[in-house]
């Protein structure tokens, strides 16, 4: 200032104008959000899209080393992962947000104890339990090799026995609800594994009201994929029916499948997913993926895929595997060759109409 005989220099002036107009800017966006919550009564797309998001911290990098990234929150009064607290652990990173958030939201599937173990973004391992623990240990088992160095969310409380079982395996993140004092202490032998607090994960459950993309020069957005089919109530288009004990996997896998990449193919048993085939470009070939990633025998499970089996030969690798029952969504072309090939292996087929591709 003595400088500049009592003046603002330019530069001073440059920065605060943008940290004015910018505030500005917010305060007229949360005008516009919150008139068109008034105003609309279903969700629509407005002509301008604007948004507010403060930035929480800056991260060390992005997906890679040499991408620069930052964390920011949105003004919402749903789900918002930047409000969990980090209680043990190393600084949160790009990757471990986004597989947190993947494991999070397959979590907030389930009414029961549930547990969900992420890597890569892409479940390895999701199961219930009458107990943190039990919940846990299912879904370490299927696929114990791909856990290690994953990202695990539990919808419950996690215990003492919960954390013993968790501790000596090396894992980027736990979230859960709470903690308790038992817990906590055990997990202070792994002062790098970080440990997020969210409570607000067993009340709202639901993200913010756009799913957004990027893409070059824009944004997609989109509703977020809160479809929730009733497969037991459902019939299948097969002579056999599924059984209760069937139904009730069934309903388990589907939930699942939702949240692997696409093309995706669940086996699972009605508490437990026991292999996942992940994100391959010809849905034969994720059967025969998720079978071979399978950490127990999987005779006598159920299967669930994200879309429409195209051939019947998706359904021939099931039945080598074992499988007694499966739902799809239908759609194909070929539908009456692959429920003929269903049929022809005495196997239940459900078609819910609803498709759930994720890229």
């Amino acid at each position: 200032m003595k400088s500049s005989k009592g003046e603002l220099g330019k530069e001073t002036k440059l920065n605060l104008a943008k940290k004015v107009f910018a505030h500005t800017a917010r305060y007229d966006t949360l005008i516009a959000d919150y008139l068109t919550g008034v105003t609309e009564k279903e969700q629509s797309f407005p002509e301008y899209f604007t948004t507010s998001l403060k930035r929480v911290s800056v991260l060390r990098y992005g997906e890679n080393p040499q991408q620069k990234a930052a964390i920011y929150k949105e003004r919402t009064s749903g789900l918002s992962l930047p409000d969990a607290k980090v209680l043990q652990g190393k600084e949160m990173s790009f990757n471990n947000y986004l597989d947190t958030h993947s494991a999070l939201m397959l979590a907030l599937e389930f009414d029961k104890k549930a547990c969900a173990i992420i890597k890569h973004n892409n479940p390895c391992g999701v199961a219930l339990g009458d107990t943190a623990v039990e919940a846990y240990k299912k879904a370490e088992k299927a696929d114990p090799v791909s856990a290690f160095g994953g990202v695990v969310a539990l919808n419950t409380e996690v215990d003492g026995d919960a954390a013993k079982a968790m501790v000596d395996l090396f894992l980027e993140v736990v979230i859960a609800p709470s903690f308790t004092k038992e817990a906590m202490e055990i997990f202070s032998k792994k002062p790098n594994m970080r440990l997020l607090e969210f409570p607000d994960m067993v009340s709202k459950k639901k993200a913010g009201s756009w799913d957004i993309k990027r893409i070059a020069g824009g944004m997609l957005l989109q509703g977020w994929d809160y479809s929730d089919e009733d497969i037991m109530s459902m019939k299948a288009i097969t002579k056999r029916q599924p059984t209760r004990d069937e139904l009730e996997a069934l309903s388990f896998a589907w939930k699942v499948c939702k949240h692997v990449k696409s093309n995706a193919v669940v086996y699972a048993f009605k508490d437990r997913a026991a292999g996942i085939g992940i994100g391959q470009t010809k849905r034969v070939y994720t059967a025969k993926i998720g079978a071979m990633n399978a950490g127990e025998p999987i005779q006598g499970s159920v299967a669930a895929s994200d879309g429409f089996f195209p051939f019947r030969d998706g359904i021939e690798v099931l039945h080598e595997m074992g499988v007694t029952a499966v739902v799809q969504p239908g759609g194909s072309v070929k539908d009456s060759e692959v429920i003929a090939a269903a049929d022809e292996f005495n196997m239940a087929m459900i078609m819910t109409g609803t498709r759930h591709f994720r890229h």
